[in-house]
């Protein structure tokens, strides 16, 4: 054992409570060495243990008809999604890397969560993030997003995964913040699934992939902290990403599979070797020796808790059937993949670890793991003073502007709005030929499931706007409006996975703004049959920067799959041909509470979440999928941010027709066009089937507006003209560009 003497300084300096340290010392019997409570203090941390979090997490629903792996069970979420396919999905941060590196930190981010995918046997075939970031005219800020996008193209597309959908929003409150959610979507076949497990005494545990360095040790609790002035001292926390790695590993697990060598395997992500070792071992009821001196290095001098803590990238651990080796070793070989076989599976609960020869940690596997011996804590909460503000929010104080179209050139060109192409055109969005939204976006991205005649469609969500203003409500659409995609493109909905993006969870205000996210999710998933499979919570998303302490806003990231049963159903958001009809599904409410016209054109922060009702919204998402099953509507495009004439210009660009429409006389007009009210969808009828689709929404009972109809390029409203689609086009295609680059492409 080592002889270096730790104390309750010691433990606070890794991140433990000092009554942390005390149930340490009852747990072993003595106080722990320095690797051992090395050991303690990444998977203890928020991070690996989600100890401040997962007393609310398990409230959430988490059964289903098509659920085959349940919330925590394995390294991502697992769906049946017919035809003898299963789906892993899974959402995660990397947002703390990102904040001080962010060309590695979304690398990493992109490649660990492709890991989490392909170590369970299933091919990666899309890839979706969520970005924030904060205000552009800051230098930082735009360094941050080149840096960011550049990071997810490089490694996604050297990799080889299309990424199919994504969101990307600015605030002041992510200034020194960014958030980073990365999102990977696999498919398997249901009797080739491998489980993160270890058990069979005897059975060698090889390492595989890249050598072990010093990079991101002691990531897991780096991002357990706020990040301050001196977060930029904590570069060695940040791992560096080697996507061609990657790819080999990823085709030598999927020959590995059908061999049946395989015990288990897990990818190695935060905080290393010991959290593959210990979450492996304790889940299979076994234990494991390591010899760490067996681990191929590519630094000298490293201390044994350095190869533990290690979260060099691109590793797996895999626990192989005794008298197979030879097996998995050819099939490393041929790829020309580092392996090592670096101990074995054991009887009993602990995990020993030695250094040439020497014992340097003994520690039970069952109390480092969630759900095992890690703490649990029940956090205090109190609702803010801003809350009950918000409520007291009344439109009328606003003037309706006089200019309208002055109104919708400001939200066209606003960057929460304007057209992300400058991003996505970073990403290869056609490798594999799967994507099937390419040449006729939809609101979900769509996967297609070749040689059946389904498809898979996926969104991810979140208006952190709404959520600070009412975490139940915010949440409630979060899950809504992916929902809403899934349903708007022909699908329908199964499951979701989160990233839980918030601050400092000891603040009893941020832990409010938790719980009330939770409860508007469960509320939410349960409505929509949406049970969520898994995901990541990311707390400490707050800045300690020149004294003032400042959380980002609550951003609870919602990742859906969904299914499309029947790929001819896939329904598009652009209008198809001049005059068709334009209908409003849904009914519009005099409100622009909590909008992007509220907050950005009358720079008013405070206002509730925009009106929604959740028995409202899926009646007319029910409505919604049956008119398309019915081939009754020819496009399908739902209100959200900036509100409908937002909405219906995104669906007259693709093909740059325009439209003509009139506002209701009973609502106001900056409310009708800008305001943010859900459950709100716009479709386009063709003349054939008018009275079939009007037949119908009256028959149903389902709110409806005739809004006018589609005309050849020039929009108009109330016989007003904005403008012809093209110059609009230009203007929103690049407003983007223009803001980050400092180039104007529209001259």
């Amino acid at each position: 054992m080592s002889s270096i003497q730790v104390n309750v300084e010691t433990a606070r300096e890794l991140g433990l409570l000092p009554e942390e340290f005390e149930k340490i010392k009852q747990i072993l019997g003595r106080v722990p060495n320095y690797t051992e409570l090395s050991i303690y203090s990444v998977m203890w941390s928020e991070h690996a243990s989600y100890k401040n979090s997962i007393s609310w997490l398990k409230t959430l629903p988490r059964k289903g008809e098509a659920i085959l792996a349940e919330a925590g069970t394995e390294n991502a979420g697992l769906v049946d999604v017919g035809d003898g396919l299963a789906c892993a999905f899974k959402i995660e941060s990397h947002n703390h890397p990102c904040a001080v590196e962010p060309y590695q930190g979304a690398a990493t981010g992109v490649g660990g969560i492709n890991r989490d995918i392909f170590t369970m046997g299933a091919r990666p075939v899309a890839q979706l993030n969520s970005l924030r970031f904060g205000d552009l005219k800051l230098d930082r800020t735009k360094w941050l997003v080149k840096g960011v996008v550049k990071g997810i193209g490089n490694y996604g597309n050297a990799f080889g995964i299309p990424v199919l959908a994504g969101e990307v929003f600015f605030d002041d409150s992510y200034n020194t913040n960014p958030l980073v959610n990365a999102m990977s979507v696999g498919l398997v076949e249901k009797g080739n699934v491998i489980s993160a497990i270890s058990k069979g005494k005897g059975n060698p545990v090889y390492i595989v992939g890249s050598s072990t360095g010093k990079d991101g040790i002691h990531g897991a609790t780096f991002a357990s902290a706020n990040i301050t002035e001196d977060s930029a001292d904590d570069i060695p926390s940040i791992q560096v990403g080697d996507p061609f790695m990657e790819k080999l590993l990823l085709e030598a697990t999927q020959e590995l599979i059908p061999t049946g060598a395989v015990v288990g395997m897990q990818d190695m992500g935060a905080a290393g070797i010991i959290c593959s070792t210990s979450e492996m071992s304790e889940k299979g009821a076994h234990g494991m020796r390591v010899d760490l001196d067996k681990v191929p290095l590519r630094q000298k001098n490293m201390e044994p808790f350095e190869i533990l803590l290690s979260e060099s990238q691109e590793r797996m651990l895999v626990v192989v059937h005794k008298g197979r080796e030879r097996d998995v070793e050819a099939i490393f070989e041929k790829w020309d993949i580092n392996y090592a076989i670096i101990g074995e599976v054991t009887e009993g609960d602990n995990l020993e670890f030695f250094y040439h020869g020497e014992l340097v940690a003994l520690v039970p596997a069952s109390t480092l793991v969630l759900g095992g011996g890690a703490p649990v804590y029940q956090r205090e909460y109190r609702e803010p003073a801003y809350y009950q503000e918000y409520k007291k929010f009344d439109m009328n104080s606003i003037a309706e502007p006089q200019d309208l179209r002055e109104v919708a050139v400001h939200l066209i060109k606003h960057p929460n709005i304007a057209s992300k192409r400058w991003v996505y055109e970073q990403y290869d969005t056609m490798v594999g030929t799967a994507n099937m939204g390419t040449n006729f976006p939809s609101d979900a991205g769509i996967i297609n499931l070749k040689g059946t005649d389904r498809a898979l469609a996926v969104s991810v969500d979140c208006n952190p706007r709404y959520v600070k203003a009412d975490p139940e409500v915010g949440t409630m659409i979060a899950v809504a409006e992916a929902s809403r995609n899934i349903v708007c493109s022909g699908g329908k909905p199964l499951a979701i996975t989160n990233c839980l993006n918030f601050g400092n969870p000891y603040n009893p205000e941020v832990y409010w703004q938790f719980v009330g996210a939770i409860k508007g999710m469960g509320r939410a998933c349960e409505k929509f049959g949406t049970p969520v499979t898994g995901g990541n919570v990311s707390f400490y998303n707050q800045s300690t920067i020149g004294g003032k302490d400042e959380a980002v806003f609550p951003t609870p990231t919602i990742g859906m799959l969904g299914i499309v049963d029947n790929k001819n159903h896939q329904t598009t958001l652009a209008f198809k041909d001049k005059g068709h009809m334009i209908f409003l599904i849904g009914k519009t409410y005099n409100d622009i509470a909590s909008s992007e016209y509220l907050y950005s054109y009358h720079k008013v922060k405070a206002s509730p979440a925009p009106f929604f009702d959740l028995e409202e919204e899926y009646r007319m998402q029910q409505a919604l999928a049956t008119l398309i099953q019915l081939n009754l509507v020819q496009s399908a495009h739902d209100v959200s941010d900036g509100g409908l004439f937002i909405t219906l210009l995104e669906s007259a660009m693709p093909r740059n027709l325009g439209f003509d429409i009139t506002t209701d006389a009973e609502i106001r007009s900056d409310a009708f066009l800008f305001g943010e009210s859900q459950g709100r969808v716009v479709v386009t009828v063709s003349p054939s089937r008018e009275t079939q689709f009007i037949d119908f929404m009256v028959e149903n009972e389902i709110p409806f507006t005739t809004l006018g109809h589609v005309t050849k390029s020039e929009v108009r409203v109330d016989d007003v003209s904005f403008g012809f689609i093209s110059d609009l086009k230009k203007v929103y295609d690049n407003a983007l560009e223009e803001l980050i680059t400092g180039s104007n492409m529209c001259k």
